[in-house]
């Protein structure tokens, strides 16, 4: 039987820019941990509000960090929020930000039930101001400001001259693709 020489694995600190804590990652080396996926459940520090955030581990010479790739508002957060008689709005859209294109999942609720015509009007009126938002901002800005609460209150003020809302989430935003113009420099 051939001697297989163990590789000798750690404890690897990668640093993560949204939550400004460490995350330790057991491998070999950081070239090998290099691209996995890290779930980081927040919920402790956002005081119960439940995202979950998934980060790109990123080797910079030897220094790992977390590049962002999606939050999400998990689902039993959103079932304890509605109540009978309210009604929910959701939209699905792509849009660029100054260094990706994204993919936002807002999510409305109502006090009461409302008219479709209301419902699309919400819609509307997020998308329109989401897409704004977004396009003067990065990618870690945009994060950021979604888990400091920022961009849904100020648009949930936006959105309560249409109709009060009971909850304005960001439910799901994920990045897709880097933009194609830095994608050809590098290249």
């Amino acid at each position: 039987m051939a001697n297989i020489k163990s590789i000798k694995k750690k404890f690897f600190d990668v640093k993560v820019p949204l939550t400004a804590t460490k995350v330790h990652i057991w491998g070999a080396s950081p070239e090998e941990l290099e691209g996995n996926v890290i779930k980081l459940d927040l919920t402790r520090s956002l005081r119960g509000k439940s995202l979950e955030l998934r980060v790109r581990v990123k080797n910079n010479a030897g220094n790992l960090e977390g590049e962002p790739m999606s939050l999400e508002v998990l689902p039993y957060y959103i079932r304890r929020a509605i109540r009978k008689g309210t009604d929910y709005v959701e939209d699905s859209f792509e849009t660029e930000c100054k260094d990706v294109k994204l993919r936002i999942k807002p999510f409305m609720l109502t006090r009461k039930h409302v008219s479709r015509s209301i419902r699309k009007t919400l819609r509307e009126a997020t998308r329109k101001y989401l897409e704004a938002y977004v396009k003067v901002r990065t990618l870690e800005e945009v994060f950021s400001d979604i888990t400091t609460n920022k961009l849904q209150k100020e648009l949930s003020l936006k959105l309560k001259k249409i109709y009060p809302l009971a909850l304005c989430e960001i439910r799901i935003i994920e990045r897709i693709e880097k933009r194609a113009t830095e994608t050809a420099a590098k290249q």
